[in-house]
């Protein structure tokens, strides 16, 4: 590998490893949920989404729109017509 999938490789591992339940993550494959538990043994979490329980290997989680989605809201400021 070179060097920029090594170092994307290992912010995966570091994301997949910090998460914890009632984060909010979406899939590779764009499902949307929140994380209600783990499966150590198999290496999974199990989400929790509009349509029931899901379980999700830890590599299928997309880190870069999960992260976007756990970002906190910044204010909006507000511009005043005179």
């Amino acid at each position: 590998m070179i060097r920029p999938q090594m170092k994307r490789a290992k912010q995966e591992k570091n994301f997949a490893s910090e998460l914890k339940k009632g984060d909010r993550i979406v899939t590779k494959s764009g499902m949307h949920g929140r994380i209600i538990d783990f499966s150590d043994k198999i290496n999974a979490v199990i989400i929790e989404t509009g349509a029931g329980k899901i379980t999700f290997d830890r590599s299928s989680i997309s880190m870069e729109m999960s992260k976007k989605l756990n970002e906190p809201v910044a204010e909006k400021k507000v511009i005043e017509k005179k």
